[in-house]
């Protein structure tokens, strides 16, 4: 026989945890870069949720987000071994966030997959430290118990975490900027135009091709407006005739899903500032792109 008392528990573990949902994703996708892993750190903060003696929770939000959080660590520790021995750059695995309560809910640059390959040079737990801190404006208090430190050591890794990322630090177009440039980026790739490269190019743009050693994924970043543009139109013959495109939503800024038919070859974002297209990000991985498909269904 059911156990009505039971089940009304979990009814009850089942929409506190829906009610936090959206952060605890925003929070584990942030820290991986991956939303097929982030997706199954919250499946597992779920899974510790119903198993944990809830009556002595006096706050299940700061709990599950510390859940999460201790999770998406365990996750990131060894997601940076298993990348050594990835072929080629790797980069985030795109999100799409047309329509999206849980990513938008807290948007931030944190999100943006330009950010997110930086956020990479962190250690995870700069990551941890910076995204709670920035993104969801978590007191260091409330940091330094989450990663089981004290409020000093939270104070400098958000600080470290901060450096790494003023280093690299450009102020980004507008939106409707950001579109023009992406359109007179792909006139130009497709008809191997190479002066109309040149001028969108910033001098020292770096193309990103993640293919884990697909056959036409570049292994090495290419570095330098010449250099890219060359590439930009010796690939031209090879990847664009028969190939069409379709504007994307991909983790806030507006992308280009480039297909054969229905069959997705790729996904290419950029990262554009004052002095032009300063970041090409080309995923050509399969998995990832199915990924990024499937994402757009993932409230349904």
């Amino acid at each position: 026989m059911s156990d009505p008392a039971a089940e009304s528990s979990l009814v009850d573990a089942a929409e506190v945890f829906g009610s936090v949902r959206p952060r605890l994703f925003g929070i584990a996708y942030r820290m991986l870069g991956s939303w097929t892993e982030a997706e199954d750190v919250v499946q597992d903060a779920w899974l510790r949720w119903q198993n944990t003696d809830r009556t002595v929770v006096q706050n299940p939000g700061a709990f599950l987000a510390t859940t999460t959080t201790r999770l998406a660590l365990n996750v990131a520790q060894s997601a940076r071994a298993r990348r050594e021995t990835y072929i080629g750059p790797w980069l985030p695995e795109p999100v799409d966030t047309s329509a999206d309560p849980t990513i938008g809910a807290e948007r931030d640059q944190a999100v943006e997959l330009a950010v997110l390959f930086l956020l990479e040079k962190l250690t995870p737990t700069e990551r941890a430290a910076y995204i709670l801190r920035e993104s969801f404006g978590y007191a260091y208090a409330e940091i330094a118990d989450i990663l089981q430190t004290g409020q000093a050591n939270a104070r400098q890794l958000v600080s470290r975490a901060r450096k790494h990322l003023d280093d690299d630090h450009r102020e980004p177009v507008d939106p409707a900027t950001h579109r023009q440039l992406l359109e007179a980026f792909l006139r130009a790739a497709q008809s191997g135009d190479l002066e109309a490269l040149e001028r969108l190019l910033a001098a020292d743009v770096v193309s990103y091709t993640d293919g884990n050693g697909a056959r036409q994924a570049a292994r090495v970043p290419v570095v330098g407006r010449r250099r890219v543009a060359a590439l930009l139109v010796a690939f031209q013959p090879r990847f664009w005739p028969g190939a069409r495109t379709e504007w994307v939503d991909a983790n806030g800024q507006v992308g280009v899903l480039i297909l054969s038919g229905d069959t997705p070859l790729g996904l290419l974002t950029l990262r554009a500032s004052a002095e032009g297209i300063d970041q090409l990000q080309w995923q050509l991985n399969p998995t990832k792109i199915a990924a990024f498909l499937r994402s757009a269904n993932r409230f349904g």
